[in-house]
Formats: C-alpha cells, sequence, structure tokens
C-alpha cells in the first residue's frame, strides 16, 4: 500500500474523501484517510502446527464473547540459554515451556497472586515474560500480570480499576523443567480502565553485553483506556502511554527495587519520569528489534482509524491524543466521527514522529463511530533468519482480530519519508498444502466467542525463524517455507478467442458485436430470472471447456468512469447459466458486489476472494478509466487457487480458494454496463 504522503502533500489534494453520513458533518474532517489497500503479494507462507496448548479459562468469568478463547497465548519465543525450549505465557495464567513441540506448564502464575485477575479488559491477566539475556547462570526472568487490588501503586491514574505489577522471578535452577525460586515486585502501576495496560516487556536480545542497552527492561504501556481526551501519554509525570527502560539491577528509582538508565532521555528534566524512553502512545502494542539495523519497531493500535508502526528512537512523542497516526486527532467529545484532519502548516515544529507504515480502519457505512471497527494491528519482526531467503529483509506483521499476514520492506520503513507500501501475504498449511486464511487454521476448536476473530500474534526463536499464534484455539504454526499463489502451469492447449461470431454464445446476441478485432458488448445486459448473477455475457464455445485454465485478455470499459459501479467480468468454469466463476473488474471497491472474485451455484452470487474485510473494502479498484488494460485471470481446480492479474503485475489484485467447478468454459461480460476485449486467449487443459 503506497500511502501517497501522510506528511505535507496529503495535507491538501491527495486524500480521498468518503461521502459523509449524517454523523458526519464536517467537510474538513478526513474520513478515508489512507485510500489504498494492501497490495495481494503472490507470495504466500507454509505453515506448519508446531504447538497446541489446553483450554484455560479467564478469572473472573468473562462477560466478553472475545476474551472466551481457547488458549489466551500472546507470544513464543526462545529462552536464551541455548537449551532450545520456547516460552509461552497465556493470560489466564500458565506460562508454559515447549520442548520437542510439547508444552507443559513451567509456572502457574495466577496461584502466586490472590489478586491476579483476567477475565474483563482483553490485555489482562498474565500478559509477557522476558527472560534475563543471562538466565542461564543468573535464573532472572520478568513477567506482568493485573490485580484487582487497593495495595498503592508506584504510579496510577485520577482512578484506579486495576494494577498492572511487574515481578522479577529468580529460578534457583534455570535449567529445570518447572519453576523453584523466589520473586519480589519492581514496580506497579494503577490504570483508570480495563484495557491498555502493560502490553510486553522485553530485552533487546541484540544488544551486547557491556553496551548501555544490555539488561535494560522495555515496558509498553498503554494509556489505560481512559478515553480520546486522555492527556496522560503527553504528560511525562506520569508513565501511561509511554515506552518505559529501566534496569532491573538497579536501585535508584522512586521505590528503590529498580535502577534508572542516566542515559535515558528525560533523567534529569524537571516533572518527567526518568523512566521514559518514548511517548505519545495510545496501546504500544508489541516492539521487536531489528537485528541487521538494531531499529525498534512498534506496532500501535489506533483508536479512529489508523493501525501503525513506528520506528521508536530514544525521546520520540508519537503524538497521542493530539495526533492519531500523521493526522490531527480531535480530542472533543462533540464530535465522536469527526476525529481526524490534516496537519496544519507549522507542524515540523511539533516534533512529533508519524508511522513508517500504515493501514486504516474501512468501517461498514452503517458504523455507529462511537463503537469498536474490529481492527487491531499486530506487530512483528523484521526476519533475518536463513532458511527462508525469500523474507529476508521484510518486516512481518498483521491484523490480530482479521488475521491477516502484512509484510512491508524494512528498507522502505524511513522516518519522514513516504510509509512503506504493505504487502499482504498468503498462507498455504503444510498438512494439506492448501491455501488458507488464518480464520480457517484458526477456526476447528474454537470453544465460544467470535468464531472469526484469529486474535494473532506473532514469535521468534533465537534463529530468527517465525511463528504465528492463535487464540481462537491455543495453536503456534511455524513459518517453514513460502510458496507462489497459483503457481501450477495451466496447460499446453490454446483457444484464441477470435472477434468471429461463431466463437461465441452470447446471453443476449442483438447485444453484441464482433469487429475490428474486438467482442464489443455495446448495448448493457438487463436483469434476468433466477439467482443474482451478471446480466449479459458471451461464453466461448469454441475449442474445448477446461480442467486448469489461464484467461488473458486486453479489456476496455466503454462506460463514463466518473460514475461509479461500472464493470465489466470474466466468466470461467462456466458449467451453466447459473453455475460458474467470474472476476468482477470494476472501479469500486467499496461495495460488496463489485471488484472481486465470485461464484454463482445456482444461488445469488457469493463473494469469495480473500481481499474482502468483511465491512466495506476490497481489492483496489481494478479498472478506473477507459483505456485498455491488460488482464490474466488464472484458476488451478487441482488446488482450487485462483488468482487475478491486471497490467502485467507479477501481484495477483485478487486471489481466492475454492473447489467447487473443476472446470468449465470461459467468456466476456457485464452486470448492466458496456465495455469490449481483444486479443482474448484461453490456455490450459481440456476437461476430461
Amino acid at each position: 500500500m503506497r500511502i501517497r504522503s501522510l506528511f505535507s502533500a496529503l495535507l491538501l489534494s491527495t486524500l480521498v474523501l468518503v461521502a459523509p453520513s449524517a454523523a458526519q458533518a464536517d467537510p474538513g474532517a478526513i474520513y478515508d484517510p489512507i485510500p489504498t489497500e494492501p497490495e495481494t503479494s503472490r507470495l504466500g507462507l507454509v505453515l506448519d502446527e508446531f504447538a497446541g496448548f489446553p483450554q484455560t479459562q479467564p478469572t473472573p468469568a468473562p462477560t466478553d464473547a472475545r476474551l472466551m478463547r481457547k488458549a489466551r497465548i500472546n507470544t513464543i519465543f526462545e529462552l536464551p540459554d541455548g537449551s532450545g525450549r520456547r516460552a509461552v505465557p497465556d493470560l489466564n495464567g500458565p506460562l508454559y515451556l515447549v520442548e520437542n513441540g510439547v508444552p507443559h506448564v513451567y509456572l502457574d502464575v495466577k496461584a502466586q497472586f490472590p489478586e491476579f485477575f483476567s477475565g474483563r479488559g482483553l490485555g489482562q491477566g498474565f500478559g509477557y515474560v522476558a527472560f534475563h539475556p543471562e538466565f542461564k547462570t543468573n535464573g532472572l526472568f520478568y513477567t506482568i500480570h493485573t490485580e484487582s487490588t487497593t495495595k498503592v501503586p508506584d504510579y496510577q491514574q485520577a482512578t484506579v480499576l486495576y494494577q498492572g505489577v511487574i515481578n522479577e522471578w529468580h529460578a534457583t535452577d534455570p535449567a529445570a523443567d518447572t519453576f523453584a525460586g523466589t520473586h519480589r515486585e519492581l514496580l506497579r502501576i494503577g490504570f483508570g480502565g480495563q484495557i491498555h495496560g502493560i502490553q510486553e516487556i522485553n530485552f533487546n536480545p541484540y544488544a551486547r553485553k557491556g553496551s548501555d542497552d544490555y539488561g535494560r527492561l522495555y515496558l509498553a504501556v498503554g494509556d489505560g483506556g481512559q478515553g480520546v481526551g486522555n492527556t496522560d501519554p503527553q504528560n511525562l509525570a506520569l508513565p501511561h502511554g509511554k515506552l518505559l527502560r529501566i534496569d532491573p539491577a538497579g536501585t535508584n528509582s522512586p521505590n528503590g527495587k529498580y535502577g534508572i538508565p542516566a542515559t535515558n532521555p528525560f533523567v534529569g528534566q524537571a516533572g518527567a519520569l526518568g523512566e521514559i524512553w518514548s511517548y505519545g502512545y495510545r496501546d504500544p502494542h508489541r516492539f521487536s528489534w531489528d537485528k541487521a539495523t538494531g531499529r525498534l519497531y512498534l506496532g500501535h493500535i489506533g483508536e479512529h482509524a489508523i493501525e501503525a508502526i513506528y520506528e521508536v528512537r530514544k525521546g520520540d512523542n508519537m503524538g497521542w491524543s493530539e495526533r492519531e497516526g500523521a493526522f490531527v486527532f480531535d480530542r472533543t467529545p462533540s464530535s465522536p466521527c469527526d476525529r481526524l484532519y490534516p496537519l496544519p502548516a507549522d507542524d515540523a515544529a511539533s516534533n512529533y514522529v508519524y508511522p513508517v507504515a500504515a493501514y486504516d480502519h474501512n468501517p461498514a457505512p452503517d458504523w455507529n463511530c462511537t463503537t469498536d471497527v474490529g481492527v487491531a494491528v499486530a506487530g512483528g519482526f523484521v526476519y533475518r533468519g536463513t532458511t527462508i531467503p525469500a523474507l529476508y529483509g521484510k518486516y512481518i506483521f498483521g491484523d490480530l482480530v482479521s488475521g491477516w499476514v502484512f509484510y512491508t520492506n524494512a528498507s522502505e520503513m524511513r522516518r519522514g519519508g513516504p510509509p512503506a507500501t504493505i504487502h499482504r501475504l498468503n498462507l498455504f498449511d503444510a498438512a494439506t498444502g492448501n491455501a488458507v486464511r488464518m480464520q480457517d487454521l484458526s477456526a476447528p476448536g474454537t470453544p465460544a466467542g467470535d468464531p472469526n476473530r484469529v486474535d494473532l500474534r506473532f514469535g521468534t526463536d533465537r534463529s530468527g525463524e517465525l511463528y504465528l499464534l492463535s487464540k481462537a484455539n491455543g495453536k503456534v504454526w511455524k513459518v517453514t517455507g513460502t510458496r507462489t499463489f497459483a503457481a501450477g502451469f495451466p496447460g499446453t492447449t490454446l483457444v484464441p478467442g477470435l472477434a468471429t461470431p461463431s466463437f461465441w454464445t452470447p446471453v443476449t446476441p442483438s447485444k453484441w458485436k464482433f469487429e475490428n478485432g474486438q467482442v464489443i458488448l455495446a448495448e448493457a445486459g438487463a436483469e434476468r430470472p433466477g439467482p443474482r448473477r451478471p446480466f449479459e455475457y458471451a461464453i466461448l464455445t469454441k475449442g474445448p471447456a477446461f480442467g486448469s485454465v489461464q484467461v488473458d485478455a486486453q479489456v476496455r470499459l466503454d462506460e463514463e468512469v466518473e460514475v461509479t459501479n461500472r464493470d465489466i467480468i470474466i466468466v470461467f468454469g462456466w458449467q451453466s447459466d447459473t453455475q460458474f466463476y467470474y472476476a468482477h473488474l470494476s472501479t469500486d471497491n467499496t461495495i460488496y458486489p463489485h471488484n472481486g472474485i465470485f461464484k454463482v451455484d445456482n444461488a445469488d452470487r457469493e463473494r469469495i476472494d480473500y481481499q474482502w474485510n468483511g465491512r466495506s473494502r476490497g481489492a483496489n479498484p481494478a479498472i478506473v478509466d477507459k483505456a485498455w488494460h491488460q488482464v490474466r485471470v488464472k484458476h488451478l481446480p487441482a488446488t482450487g487457487e485462483i488468482a487475478v492479474y491486471v497490467d502485467g503485475s507479477p501481484d495477483p489484485l485478487m486471489t481466492a480458494r475454492d473447489t467447487t467447478f473443476t472446470s468449465g468454459r470461459v467468456g466476456f461480460g457485464s452486470f448492466d454496463n458496456i465495455g469490449r476485449t481483444r486479443l482474448f486467449s484461453a490456455l490450459g487443459t481440456p476437461a476430461a
């Protein structure tokens, strides 16, 4: 997704605005801040199931269906002791170690604290664990958990509903399979809401012993879910909405239980906490370092519209709640829908830091703008492993709700420049070889809650290899390779779709012309009885019906593109007038029936492509003018893979997997528009 300048050039003319609803009345507000969607990559990750975790229960029993998961696992990583053991924390209390793909409970954090609770906010419970880089010899590791308690916190918001607590644990025998030892409290922070607490704690795994960053513990502290008017993230006297850096071995903190490194940016500044490394966050969810460059990347969950990846440096201010992403955020409660505005001309003086990659929420047209859309970024890792060269240098991340997996090229994530293009990765199940979505992989075994919510997380091991996790069914997959989507060869039989009437069978012959080498739909079709499907098309009846097939054609839309909902279609897998697939190529990607891959199976057309977000957006528009465009549609029935390419791109604009129709004929047409094709051909394997 090339976000066309989220900076100064975007301020005036390049934003695409959608027509505001009655509730969206401010003409100066921005309603579609990132007009383009992530680009689909031809590349796919091969996922091999690595481990599964048992059912756990929140305490107290939850009232929010989003907490009703199989196992609320948050990450996976390898212990820094050379043992090869992987650690996996579950919000409901267990800390698992995984050996040879088999997990066992190393420590029950819940059992250690009577006030422990995990049954309300999405991040409550045992949120994260970090092992000291010298754990092999010193036995030290650190956890974050939440408590409902009347204890006095070290820092707090105006009101306190729960407290996030950092503990240091000392294992008597670091090599033991279960924990035995002691623990002590380092830090306790009180929060006024039940979301956006302390999300991740971690050490820089690439800091060298003796360097300033070695042994420093980073804490990603949210804003406490205090709402849009919350100014705590800009208040340097509070830890809320900050990335903190502390020395667990020190004692110069206000409570004397940890140290504050002298090189932290606000040490000695009046009214500022020395623990702060950077600030201006709403929900700093996950962070990681790039082994090759040392850069720190953080996935930040937005409020109104923007999911962002930041490159974080010492002393940075990411702007919340004055900014959301690279936009002015209106914090006043009077206009809940009119939130985002262009940056002011003098914005450089504010010294806010803006995302190096971002995508937006794209809510449904009838969205209640005071409610959650169901979009949240899951931060990831720059791949620096050795077993999958195709991923090298790519920052792999995703959306934790939908389970979409993305990448950007780390070399494109440059502060102050245009945000990096976001690519959406395909996924393949190693067990079956099939193309899948994370919703497919995470659905089996889902005990309750939203079956479409993946709750995606990422992890890595000491070699830099990648893992994907889902709370929905408590499983972990390892990325073991890559595949190209729809890579199979369709066949060797070629049938040219010459502009010869005898080659084609139209639905309504009188509406078609065959001249100048072109097959022309000259008169718009009309709706016909039966299931909802394209109104008018012509089937190529010259030659055989095909199993595997690749359709290549130049197409042109003969409608005024200023009018939305204009389309042409490529038909394939055609068996009858009520049984076929079609690729819908349109100027409009904002409604369900446009710009996607569809199936008609004796019922109204069904959208089957992977690009539709379930609310309001599909793939980026395929045709936006009246020029000729090169289109390729590839259908491989053996795997069910379908890919649509436009204008010679090596990456598909649309992808799908469906096995309903294993053969059929191909064609060209539209719903109720006019257009034409030339140089039409079908290359494939004749159907048996």
